[in-house]
């Protein structure tokens, strides 16, 4: 990844934060898309750049407003001179019993997980084709097999899922396209899952185990790197939990 530079959304905290790292660790210049937990953003950059001088940088932008994804890409185009991978790692999650769904949430699920990776994709495309690089969204297992509770979320992300392989198809041959679905690797901020059902799911994991940040980024990481004849796939890092759901 030397000399190479990729935007990876949401990635100060959690998940994109351990992508950001990974791939800055294989040699990559990496911008750091945030949405509000500057701290955090600012301070992830500090410490890469310790590591090794001016090879990250971060932007601030809301992925729900539509103007600021052009943006977001000119910004990294200008501190980095050009971009050869995106990481679409940004979303959101929250249930939405049926009875419950609104406007908002529709907005909300259905634009960061959807909207926002191909408007941002869109945005990035010339670059990308420029430098014949890459894209790795970050789906879900659930994508496929839904989650009760989360209809929307689920769509969403079947939705990403698809627009992953409709993608592959329309940036080829320059750009290739995968997904990385991941399964229990890092529970909510919120309680959604309590310890009883954290449980049930660890057990209907083949490994019986959770999953780390670092098996996505790692993933990540090969997709952008070493995957050169792969192109419209997703690869399931859930421990085998999507084998028998």
């Amino acid at each position: 990844m030397s000399g190479k530079t990729v935007l990876v959304t949401g990635a100060a905290k959690r998940v994109g934060r351990a992508i950001a790292c990974e791939l800055h660790a294989a040699g990559a210049r990496v911008m750091l898309h945030y949405r509000s937990d500057t701290a955090a953003a600012e301070a992830l950059v500090e410490q890469l750049n310790a590591l090794r001088p001016a090879s990250a940088a971060c932007w601030q932008a809301d992925l729900l407003d539509m103007a600021a994804l052009p943006g977001l890409v000119a910004a990294t185009i200008k501190h980095f001179g050009r971009l050869d991978a995106l990481v679409n790692n940004a979303s959101s999650f929250f249930a939405t019993p049926l009875e419950s769904i609104d406007a908002s949430a529709w907005d909300d699920l259905i634009g960061s997980n959807l909207k926002a990776p191909l408007f941002l994709t869109q945005a990035a495309a010339p670059y990308l084709r420029a430098a014949r690089g890459a894209i790795v969204n970050i789906t879900d297992i659930h994508a496929e097999r839904p989650l009760a509770g989360y209809p929307l979320y689920c769509a969403a992300k079947a939705g990403l899922l698809g627009l992953t392989r409709a993608l592959a198809i329309e940036l080829a041959p320059e750009v290739r396209v995968n997904a990385v679905a991941p399964g229990p690797i890092l529970w909510p901020d919120d309680d959604a899952f309590d310890l009883a059902a954290r449980d049930e799911i660890v057990a209907h994991t083949l490994l019986q185990r959770e999953g780390s940040p670092q098996d996505i980024a790692r993933t990540v990481l090969f997709l952008l790197d070493d995957a050169n004849y792969v192109t419209g796939q997703v690869i399931n890092v859930d421990g085998g939990r999507s084998a028998h759901l």
